[in-house]
């Protein structure tokens, strides 16, 4: 398989209703529990595009375009994007979609960086 296939093959979707239980103050989608979500369709998508124990470093520029209020849907859709010895990025979006409507919209987008280790928790190559 070539790394684009691989690439390709670790897209990872999940989604998730937005119950009251996730939101703050204002209804709306509470940002840590975003990026909680976020960090664990990135682990997922960097296990599966290299098969070995990935631990995250690093977010990076998560952006929140749009709030996300509760009683909604969201998919979390999480690919690698770039590749090097032993680390790997992940970009993550996460869409809103209406319940009761044809509409969805990109609400909030991250990178996430990842390092690959061994049973020592040493980095090793990625691939």
């Amino acid at each position: 398989m070539t790394l684009n296939e691989r690439m390709e093959a670790s897209k990872t979707s999940i989604f998730k209703a937005v119950f009251p239980n996730t939101t703050n103050h204002y209804d709306t989608l509470f940002g840590g529990t975003a990026l909680k979500f976020m960090d664990e369709v990135a682990f997922i998508s960097a296990t599966r595009f290299s098969k070995k124990r990935m631990v995250t470093i690093s977010s990076d520029k998560v952006n929140f375009n749009k709030a996300i209020p509760s009683g909604t849907i969201i998919e979390l859709v999480a690919r690698v994007s770039k590749v090097g010895r032993t680390s790997l990025e992940v970009v993550v979006d996460i869409f809103l979609e209406e319940m009761y409507e044809e509409k969805r919209e990109k609400a909030i987008s991250g990178v996430f960086t990842f390092v690959a280790i061994d049973e020592n928790r040493k980095s090793i190559p990625v691939l």
